[in-house]
């Protein structure tokens, strides 16, 4: 927390989103970030999400979770974005800003395209999220 604030364009960040930030290699002397918990598991906040759907069989649109923890954060993250399908299991690492140990609701959600059909209806099947170095589910 004593490294902030970060450029206006955002963080540069080291690990799984680093490709995110293609600025930083044109800089001398960048300052890049990586996002760990304050305590041992230090991976603790990296979440490995597997989303199985259910409903339609195919559709457009995408799949987001939102977190929320004891002092009322909130904080949405994105899954899956485009052609959806229940026959797959969308899997994404996040970087969750909202600690797992003080994690009290995460909420499916869906948005699906404007094309899409209006009466198509998707949910998630199964959702399991995987964090810490032990791999607690």
């Amino acid at each position: 927390g004593i490294c902030f604030p970060c450029p206006q364009e955002g963080c540069p960040m080291m690990g799984h989103y680093a490709d995110r930030f293609p600025e930083k290699l044109k800089r001398i002397d960048q300052k890049y970030f990586l996002n760990t918990a304050a305590d041992e598991p230090f991976a603790t906040w990296r979440q490995k999400v597997f989303i199985k759907l259910s409903g339609v069989k195919k559709t457009r649109g995408d799949i987001n979770l939102v977190y929320y923890d004891t002092q009322g954060n909130s904080k949405e993250y994105e899954v899956a974005s485009g052609d959806l399908s229940q026959d797959d299991v969308y899997t994404e690492y996040l970087d969750v800003e909202i600690n797992p140990q003080n994690t009290t609701k995460i909420e499916f959600l869906w948005n699906k395209a404007v094309f899409s059909l209006l009466w198509a209806r998707l949910g998630a099947e199964t959702v399991n999220i995987i964090h810490g170095a032990d791999g607690h589910r």
